[in-house]
């Protein structure tokens, strides 16, 4: 208990308590928990754009003015033809019973069934999709590389002529669309120089250096708008996380600048350049529908699109789930990556006191 303070009439007054601190293992013993919110919040938004994204794709097929049975069966085909074929793919249904039904099978991996080949749409998927995932997965690793080296170059340089070049070649790359960037490198790399193929795939687990061939270009055509992006974010990010208290104490101590910036700056700039990332996973799933037509890729985008243009209902509609569900499941994984590098994160609420560097600060 804290002594009275005596005053100048020699009466005493008690003093007023101190501010008590959390303890280090409270604070630790509630970061599962925080963490455990913060999953259980994302989850649940997850959940309600799926459950929503869903409604309105189904709503998209549902509301066309194609009719299944009549194609498949022809102009010939009577009403009493039409009428069954149309009970037989269960649209003579309630439209809210169409979509539950729809719904539940498709999350158990019953996509339905092609309304024009018979081939169930998860089996077409599954042979178009991991077209797409590699090919995105090294356009997102391109535009790491790119737009990271560039983003560092930039802030390093700033206000110089590197600085100055970067961003005027990210200004430009920002507005040339992927399938014009497909054409040029077709152009020069393929037919120019011959060095690589105009099209086609090969599979990843066929060849690996045959696959690299073949999926070079149309992965660099996805990745130079997302690594324009990251390599400006990160430019702004890092020529303010230089400025930081943390980075002049650091350097009097006598810490090498490579060690500063990519171990600790590089670490707490790095989260709008990580978010920038995340939505461009929808923009690259978004432009490999015009890229895989220029490139000959047999991907999910180019199976959408064959579907569109016979009105293949569940195919179109399988095909947009999918695409919604990679890119909600890669929004997650941004999410716990932006988690994982945000110090404030991981920080004690009520601790750490004032003028605490951010972690992986000050050494």
């Amino acid at each position: 208990m804290t002594a009275p303070a005596p005053t100048r009439d020699g009466r005493t007054t008690p003093r007023p308590p101190r501010p008590s601190t959390p303890s280090p293992v409270s604070s630790v013993s509630r970061r599962p928990a925080r963490a455990a919110r913060s999953l259980g919040r994302t989850l649940a938004v997850t959940g309600t754009v799926f459950l929503l994204a869903s409604l309105l794709t189904f709503a998209l097929g549902a509301l066309s003015d194609a009719n299944p049975a009549a194609a498949v069966l022809g102009d010939m085909a009577t009403p009493a033809d039409i009428a069954r074929m149309e009970a037989h793919f269960g649209l003579d249904r309630p439209l809210y019973t169409q979509y539950l039904s729809w719904l539940g099978n498709a999350l158990t991996g019953d996509l339905g069934i092609s309304w024009f080949t018979g081939v169930p749409v998860a089996d077409s998927i599954a042979e178009a999709l991991p077209v797409d995932l590699s090919i995105a997965g090294l356009a997102l690793l391109l535009a790491v590389v790119l737009g990271g080296g560039a983003g560092i170059a930039a802030a390093l340089s700033n206000g110089g002529w590197i600085d100055r070049s970067i961003t005027l070649v990210c200004s430009v790359l920002a507005t040339l669309p992927p399938f014009l960037i497909g054409i040029v490198l077709i152009v020069i790399f393929a037919v120019q120089l011959g060095a690589l193929p105009t099209g086609g795939y090969i599979p990843l687990d066929q060849s690996p250096g045959q696959w690299l061939r073949y999926a070079i270009l149309p992965a660099f055509a996805l990745s130079l708008d997302a690594a324009a992006s990251i390599a400006r974010q990160l430019r702004t990010s890092l020529v303010g996380a230089l400025r930081e208290n943390y980075v002049t104490g650091a350097e009097m101590r006598g810490f090498s600048a490579r060690r500063v910036l990519f171990g600790h700056v590089l670490r707490n700039a790095a989260g709008p350049a990580l978010s920038v990332l995340g939505v461009s996973v929808p923009v690259i799933f978004g432009g490999a529908v015009v890229t895989e037509k220029i490139f000959n890729l047999p991907g999910i985008a180019r199976l959408a699109l064959d579907a569109a243009e016979q009105h293949d209902i569940p195919v179109i509609q399988g095909t947009l789930l999918v695409t919604i569900g990679v890119v909600l499941i890669a929004n997650i994984a941004v999410n716990a990556a932006l988690a994982a590098l945000n110090p404030a994160a991981r920080r004690p609420a009520a601790g750490g006191g004032r003028g605490a560097a951010p972690e992986g600060g000050t050494p």
